[in-house]
C-alpha cells in the first residue's frame, strides 16, 4: 500500500524545521515507519545543489538558472528517496516541495507561473503531497528569527543567498503561498506563527492522525 506524503511549507523563519522534526519524533514514537527529508539537499547530489543555491557569494545566478537547480534537486530527490519510500508504505515528511518553487521562483523571482508549475510537475514525476502544512509568518519577524538562529555567520548579516534577497522579495513569496492555499484549501492547511510551538504541534498531530486513519 502506498505511503503518505506530507510536506511543510512557509516563508523563511516560519518554524517549518521545528514542526516537521516534532511530527517525525511523534510518529516514530507511535510506531509509524516514517522518513524525514528536505529540499534542497535530500540526496548526495542535492547537498551539492543546496550549497550552490544558498551560497551568498553566488549573487550572479540567473533566476532561471536558480529554478533549474531547484528542479534538478527535486527530480533526483523524488526518484531516489521519496517515491521508493512511498512505494514501501512509509510516511514521508518533507520540508519544502513544489509549493516552495512556485512561491519563491514563480511569485518571488517573477518567473512565469504556469511554466513554473508545469516544470515542477515534470521534475516531481507528477507527485503531489497528500497534505501540506503552510506555516505563515510576518516576513520581517521571520527573517529576524532566522538571523537570530545563526551560529556561524554566512555572508552579509549572516543570511544565505535566498534570505538576503530582500523584504519585497519575501513579501511576494508569502503572498504566493497564501494564494496557493486559497487554490487548494483541501490540501494546504495554513497555521499562523502567532500560536505557540506546542499548540501548533498538537494541531498538526490532530490533522495527521485523521489522515492516517483514512482508508
Amino acid at each position: 500500500m502506498r505511503g503518505k506524503f506530507i510536506t511543510f511549507e512557509g516563508p523563511d523563519g516560519s518554524g517549518k524545521s521545528t514542526q516537521v522534526e516534532m511530527l517525525h519524533s511523534y510518529l516514530a514514537k507511535k510506531g509509524y515507519d516514517c522518513l524525514l527529508t528536505r529540499e534542497p539537499g535530500g540526496t548526495r547530489v542535492g547537498q551539492l545543489i543546496r550549497g550552490i543555491v544558498l551560497e551568498p557569494s553566488y549573487r550572479d545566478i540567473a533566476d532561471r538558472a536558480e529554478l533549474f537547480l531547484i528542479l534538478a534537486d527535486r527530480a533526483q530527490h523524488t526518484a531516489e528517496v521519496i517515491l521508493p519510500a512511498l512505494g514501501a508504505g512509509k510516511i514521508v515528511l518533507c520540508e519544502r516541495y513544489n509549493d516552495s518553487t512556485i512561491a519563491y521562483q514563480g511569485y518571488g523571482r517573477g518567473l512565469d507561473l504556469e511554466e513554473t508549475r508545469r516544470m515542477c510537475s515534470y521534475a516531481s514525476f507528477g507527485l503531489q503531497p497528500d497534505l501540506t502544512f503552510l506555516l505563515d509568518v510576518d516576513v520581517a519577524a521571520g527573517l529576524r528569527r532566522r538571523k537570530g538562529k545563526r551560529t556561524v555567520p554566512r555572508g552579509e548579516k549572516g543570511m544565505d543567498r535566498i534570505e538576503a534577497a530582500g523584504v519585497r522579495f519575501h513579501n511576494r513569496v508569502r503572498a504566493g503561498y497564501l494564494d496557493l492555499s486559497k487554490e487548494e484549501p483541501h490540501r494546504i492547511m495554513v497555521l499562523s506563527s502567532s500560536k505557540g510551538i506546542q499548540e501548533t504541534h498538537l494541531e498538526i498531530v490532530r490533522v495527521v492522525e485523521k489522515l492516517l486513519a483514512e482508508k
